[in-house]
């Protein structure tokens, strides 16, 4: 393991998938190579359908690209051979279990390690306080709200102690509100111990609020990334806040302007399909 090595470098990458009339295969992602670098928080962003998403399950290890690397902290990661075990990864969807409480989901990755039942659920109280949910691990994910069940979804994640968070799309589904108190309490969370990020979105905005850098990625097929822009702006950060100064309108304008053509080209594919 090389000590200044990257904490996700991915080299190359190409992913085909095979047609399933038996025709031409289809490349979703083709020649692309993203870094993140130890602390950094990494937001891509790009058209819908673009392969954002494939690219983050091949940082996680659930996809082994047709061709191209992947490297975690200087180590070559082979899908084949497991997943990602140094990232943590908090999907679009929530991925609690109906049928255990709060703090029972939240604990259930240290049970699954054998973390001893006491010790396991200190931690998970520790982490409700933490997300602002002290007092209700006795509910059940149907009681909660949807941002209550965000923050379960993220105590669940960050009491594994990753050293990566793959994070995909995972306020999309929320109001605006509720997203922006989560964005908020993410950037609060994340600048304890400065993990390293790498964050898929749509939002643009909110892409520039979070991140130290925003990556562009080109339309599908063949998607790769066409812009790699530095966030400048101030932190801490009120994301509500940040989206009104001169900086961020500026960044939003520069970045908006290399992924313009890039969604144009997406929805006019899709219409004609």
């Amino acid at each position: 393991m090389t000590t200044d090595a990257p904490a996700l470098a991915l080299d190359d990458i190409t992913c085909r998938f095979a047609a399933r009339d038996g025709g031409e295969a289809y490349t979703a992602v083709a020649n692309a190579t993203l870094r993140v670098g130890k602390g950094e928080f990494v937001s891509v962003v790009g058209p819908t359908g673009c392969g954002k998403s494939t690219l983050l399950n091949v940082a996680a290890g659930l996809l082994e690209p047709s061709s191209g690397t992947v490297a975690v902290f200087g180590e070559r990661l082979v899908a084949a051979n497991g997943v990602n075990r140094r990232a943590g990864y908090m999907f679009q969807a929530d991925a609690l279990m109906p049928w255990r409480t709060g703090i029972d989901n939240v604990v259930a990755g240290l049970e699954f390690r054998g973390v001893p039942r006491s010790d396991a659920m200190r931690q998970g109280e520790e982490w409700l306080r933490r997300v602002g949910l002290a007092g209700f691990g006795d509910r059940y994910p149907h009681q909660m709200s949807g941002g209550m069940r965000k923050r379960l979804a993220l105590a669940q994640t960050l009491i594994l102690s990753p050293d990566i968070l793959l994070m995909d799309e995972p306020f999309s589904a929320l109001d605006v509100q509720t997203r922006q108190l989560m964005e908020n309490e993410l950037l609060a969370l994340w600048a304890e111990d400065r993990r390293s990020v790498l964050f898929i979105t749509h939002d643009l905005e909110e892409a520039i609020a979070l991140s130290d850098r925003v990556v562009v990625l080109s339309a599908g097929p063949g998607t790769h990334p066409i812009g790699d822009f530095r966030i400048d702006l101030p932190r801490p950060r009120d994301v509500s806040e940040i989206r009104m100064t001169p900086a961020f309108l500026a960044l939003h304008k520069e970045i908006w302007g290399a992924m313009k053509e890039e969604v144009l080209k997406a929805y006019h594919r899709q219409k004609a399909a």
